[in-house]
């Protein structure tokens, strides 16, 4: 499996539509402020979210510039998730261009 790389403005039409948001920055990045409904997820939730996931529903994967989230999404999609992207520009990139929620 393979993932898609998306803008932030297709990310977000993808939420409206009912895709799974995960963010892999820290806890403190994301607590600064994230995207509104995103998960935050890293190593010390990562077994929880696979188990609790639905594979076949869209998910999203954020990072700070769009760089690690590419990795993540790769991995994601190796553990048989069916429509995974990265999105390009990470947090970063979404909050010069679109409205988020500050922690």
């Amino acid at each position: 499996m393979s993932f898609q790389r998306i803008s932030a403005e297709q990310a977000q039409q993808q939420l409206a539509a009912g895709a799974t948001l995960v963010d892999i920055r820290d806890p403190v990045a994301f607590a600064a402020g994230h995207v509104d409904g995103a998960i935050r997820v890293g190593n010390e939730n990562l077994a929880e979210f696979l188990a609790k996931a639905n594979p076949d529903a869209p998910l999203l994967v954020m990072c700070y510039h769009g760089h690690s989230s590419q990795n993540a999404a790769q991995f994601f999609a190796s553990q048989g998730f069916q429509s995974v992207a990265s999105v390009d520009g990470g947090f970063e990139g979404w909050k010069r261009q679109l409205p988020f929620v500050s922690g």
